[in-house]
Order: structure tokens, then C-alpha cells, then sequence
């Protein structure tokens, strides 16, 4: 069956927009990820400090301001959060674009892509119930 070519490049044209944002997003995750281990690396860094009194030269933008070490570990451990909850729902994001790629694309949806981690409450269980 013979397609009409504003129909195959209309195809290939939302497969390209599709594949162009999952590109993005993984990208995105990456470069926060790469924030990530800084911001762990510097948190490592005061946390290994013998003198955890004084204050701490922090760079904000362009400029280094000088704060306690108590108010910058603070700050770094809520960003160290917040990218984390970023990055997760970049990657539950970069899910459902995928998928709408490969259905773009006359894929099967990949299998085991939806998996997601059990909790601890669940790891509990699994093993009471294995230990008998």
C-alpha cells in the first residue's frame, strides 16, 4: 500500500519532534545528575571537615559569599533533595516519551521499561515471607 508523501513526512516529522525531546530530557537528567554529584562531593567535603565551626566560602551565580557551615550543609542538603525529586520525575517523564516514540515509530512499548523499585516496607515482607 502506497503511503502520499505529506503523510510520510508528517511521520517522520512528529517521530523527529519526539525523538528530539526524549533527547532533551535524558540530557537534562544527565546535566542534574552531574549537579547532583557535585553538590554530594562538596556536602562530603564539609562533612569531612575538622573544623566544622567558621564559615564557608559558597559560590552563588558569579559570586562567593561567605556563610556558617551549618546554613550552607542546610542549603546544600535541600538542594541535594530537590534535585532528587527533580531527576525522578525527569526519568518517570522520559518514560511516557519514550513510549510515545516507539508508538510513534510502529514499536512495541518496551516491557520492563514501567518497573519501579520496591519500598523498604515491601523488601520487609518479601523477606519474612522467604525467611518463613
Amino acid at each position: 500500500m502506497a503511503r502520499e508523501p505529506a503523510a510520510v513526512l508528517r511521520c517522520v516529522a512528529e517521530v523527529e519532534v519526539l525523538a528530539e525531546e526524549t533527547l532533551a530530557a535524558r540530557q537534562q537528567i544527565v546535566d542534574l545528575d552531574v549537579k547532583r554529584n557535585r553538590n554530594r562531593e562538596a556536602l562530603r567535603a564539609l562533612h569531612k571537615d575538622p573544623h566544622p565551626d567558621g564559615d564557608a566560602m559558597v559560590c552563588f551565580g558569579n559570586m562567593f559569599i561567605q556563610l556558617p557551615k551549618s546554613t550552607t550543609k542546610e542549603m546544600m542538603q535541600k538542594d541535594q533533595e530537590h534535585l532528587d525529586e527533580e531527576i525522578n520525575t525527569l526519568r518517570k517523564e522520559l518514560r511516557v516519551k519514550v513510549n510515545h516514540l516507539f508508538e510513534a515509530q510502529g514499536k512495541a512499548e518496551l516491557k520492563g521499561f514501567n518497573l519501579n523499585p520496591m519500598t523498604p516496607e515491601e523488601m520487609k515482607l518479601i523477606n519474612r515471607i522467604l525467611e518463613g
